[in-house]
């Protein structure tokens, strides 16, 4: 240990402070190791139908030979619209095995927030859901897109609810469509293709694998590029921190996160196969009878999910009677938001496991800061950096001089896993990634854009994003110190808080906030509870109640979106 990680000394037993050199392996290594050693284990498990490692080595092969049919190479960028659902591995693991890179989109995107990434990317080739087919041709013209390859949701469910969803909602929910002449059925290709064997590219670890879509520190959408081997490491890092609790391969690691975000695609994905574990998706986590009907069915001892779903599973009625069974799971992880002290006791409470708050972003690939998951939880806090990631707290002016514990600063990380840059973007990424010079000489360092500061141990508090940060009359206020506080209150489910522009005071402080069923509360009555928890200033000068909040498919409320509103 050094005094400039003081983390070191509060890791839990057994997790090492580096695991260098790393292996010069891919996850597709990973794969075909698991489908040769144990081919019959399971690898996705999908609404009560099981898929092998074996099955989904066969398949992605099948699916590498079409899509090298089509012309795909090395280099090119094969676009993913669809949910959590077998068909994203196949065709991820069949653009990896041509070199090819892999660009996730989010499906509630809008024409227009489609458009700008298939055209600024150069994405010749999209998989999509049959259901977001004639969203992709309506845009298709003014994008480099000549092949759509769709396919259907349906296609791994059992026989049984395959069936019934034939007759009873595959026309309703848009699935049963029509192909125009030169495109593509993704079953079709994969059955045609099966006796094939595309010639294999060599991948290594600083290959780039990944566009993975994010608003960076400026708020506009751009591709952060990914290695091969940001998966593996971050694999073996969360592999190492997890190992207490995640001990044996036969253990389901649910996955109600979408891929197309950091957390499921990076974390979940590289832990799983890294591991060899079966993970169960859950194509809609908005779909709460279908989230706890697959909990029931898998008894997941992993569980992954944000604030806003562990809120929304404490507040379902089954779960609130006592009928949903989670004691299968041994650790939970949440991040992308605030965990809130209250959320964290209820679910630890109905589960007997816990819940371990992290925090990452898209740039850093999963290089997590990430609380024990055995040692102390210190209240508020994202936890310490995992090893081989380093923490270091900037002045949030300059970004050149590091604080002492305590002293709020700009977040920055230090990882061998960051992203390479945003795609075409060399000004944005000089931006967020620079060199900076210590002991051991110089190293890369991520410029995060979030506000915090390390304590005396090591351990990681988050103050808020640097362009959330509210003024009013002089004074600097932490939308995040707000919420915190604001949702202690017993009636009080939700909360957002941020500043909206005022004359006399430039900015005031709102919070727009959810109820929980069957509570009531006044304006009134939450300013008075602010009060007594908060400096005058802080109080929110307006509360608004709202049946829902703005989220991003990840469950993160939109501050943006409320200031908006």
């Amino acid at each position: 240990m050094t005094s400039t990680a003081p983390w070191l000394a509060h890791y839990d037993a057994g997790v090492p402070p580096t695991l260098a050199p790393y292996p010069s392996r891919t996850l597709v290594d990973y794969v075909s190791a698991t489908a040769r050693d144990r081919p019959g284990h399971p690898a996705l498990l999908f609404k009560g139908a099981s898929l092998s490692y074996a099955a989904l080595e066969r398949m992605s092969d099948a699916c590498a030979a079409a899509f090298a049919a089509l012309g795909i190479r090395r280099g090119d960028r094969v676009a993913l619209l669809l949910p959590n659902c077998p068909q994203f591995f196949v065709a991820e693991l069949g653009a990896w095995k041509l070199g090819a890179i892999v660009a996730p989109l989010n499906p509630t995107y809008t024409d227009h927030e489609l458009e700008g990434p298939l055209r600024e990317h150069g994405i010749e080739t999209i998989v999509a859901l049959s259901r977001f087919y004639y969203r992709i041709k309506n845009i298709q013209h003014r994008t480099p897109v000549r092949q759509v390859i769709a396919t259907n949701i349906k296609e791994h469910f059992p026989p049984i609810l395959r069936t019934l969803f034939t007759l009873f909602r595959e026309t309703h929910e848009g699935d049963r469509i029509r192909l125009a002449q030169g495109d593509h059925d993704l079953a079709a290709m994969v059955r045609r293709h099966a006796r094939d064997t595309a010639p294999r590219e060599p991948l290594m670890p600083d290959d780039p694998a990944v566009l993975l879509m994010s608003g960076g520190t400026t708020g506009t959408p751009k591709g952060a590029v990914g290695t091969h081997g940001a998966y593996v490491r971050a694999g073996l890092q969360i592999l190492a921190w997890t190992s207490s609790a995640l001990g044996s391969v036969n253990d389901v690691i649910l996955l109600p996160l979408p891929l197309f975000h950091v957390y499921g695609n990076v974390g979940v994905q590289a832990l799983a196969f890294v591991n060899g574990n079966p993970v169960a998706l859950v194509p809609n986590p908005r779909d709460l009878e279908d989230l706890l009907a697959t909990i029931r069915r898998v008894k997941p001892a992993f569980f992954n999910g944000v604030p806003t779903l562990y809120i929304a599973l404490l507040n379902h009625p089954d779960v609130q009677r006592g009928k949903a069974d989670f004691k299968s799971i041994k650790i939970c992880f949440s991040g992308a938001a605030a965990l809130l002290a209250d959320t964290k006791r209820r679910f630890e409470s109905i589960t007997g496991g816990r819940i371990v708050e992290g925090y990452s972003l898209t740039e850093a690939m999963m290089a997590l800061c990430i609380n024990p998951v055995q040692g102390p939880n210190k209240n508020g806090s994202v936890g310490m950096p995992l090893p081989d990631v380093d923490i270091r707290i900037y002045d949030a002016d300059e970004g050149t001089r590091i604080l002492p514990a305590r002293e709020v600063g700009e977040i920055t990380f230090s990882a061998p896993q960051l992203m390479v840059g945003y795609w075409n973007r060399p000004d944005e990424t000089v931006g967020v990634l620079r060199d900076h010079v210590d002991e051991g000489g110089t190293r890369r360092w991520l410029h995060t854009g979030d506000l915090g500061y390390l304590d005396e141990d090591g351990y990681l508090f988050i103050v808020d994003r640097k362009k959330d940060l509210i003024k009013t009359s002089g004074f600097q206020v932490w939308p995040r110190e707000i919420e915190e506080v604001l949702a202690n209150h017993p009636a009080v489910s939700e909360v957002g808080v941020a500043g909206i522009a005022d004359q006399a005071k430039g900015e005031m402080v709102k919070a727009w906030v959810v109820l929980r069923a069957k509570h009531t509360a006044t304006e009134a009555e939450l300013r008075a509870f602010c009060r007594e928890r908060l400096a005058p200033y802080k109080v929110p000068s307006r509360i608004e109640f709202r049946q829902e909040l703005p989220k991003t498919m990840v469950g993160k409320v939109l501050r943006r979106a409320l200031r908006e509103l």
